[in-house]
């Protein structure tokens, strides 16, 4: 048995409102294009996420919104700007055979770099960029036995890899 992750972190956001709180900022006009072009690669890889674990961030939420996939959304005032380890024990949580995770750096990088056996030889991976992806497979029959140096990366990508 396998289960799948996509691991995403948030569309690059606003910083038009000095004052605005961090947790409020939403997408700016790139971070929403970014969100859409990744949605779409999903779709084409033939992922849909059974389970979506989301940041309480407006921009993680925008970011989900975008991409037009459907699945159960969970949003998670733990994963707000999170360690790998408190996403480790979120995806533990998790239902479903595809999760998908949206949240933020430096956790989400940090997260990506400690699951996978190999990791993948794109230059963004190690600093991975607003709207980045990463796809991974762990051979487990739950999630609660998801941990480090466990999962094979099938795929990592940033927007701009997908413009035309």
């Amino acid at each position: 048995m396998t289960k799948t992750l996509i691991l995403m972190r948030h569309a690059k956001s606003d910083w038009d409102d000095p004052l605005m709180a961090d947790i409020d900022r939403p997408l700016n006009k790139r971070g929403r294009a970014a969100a859409l072009v990744m949605g779409d690669w999903i779709t084409a890889q033939g992922l849909s996420p059974d389970l979506t674990l989301c940041s309480s961030a407006n921009r993680t939420a925008e970011t989900w919104a975008l991409t037009g996939l459907e699945a159960d959304i969970r949003f998670e005032k733990r994963l707000y700007h999170a360690t790998a380890d408190i996403m480790l024990g979120v995806l533990h949580e998790a239902a479903g055979d595809t999760v998908m995770m949206i949240g933020h750096n430096p956790g989400i990088s940090d997260l990506a770099e400690g699951l996978v056996t190999k990791r993948p030889k794109h230059p963004d991976f190690w600093r991975y960029p607003t709207a980045a992806t990463l796809i991974a497979r762990f051979d487990i029959t739950d999630w609660t036995k998801a941990g480090f140096g466990q999962a094979k990366t099938l795929a990592f990508v940033v927007p701009r890899d997908l413009k035309d």
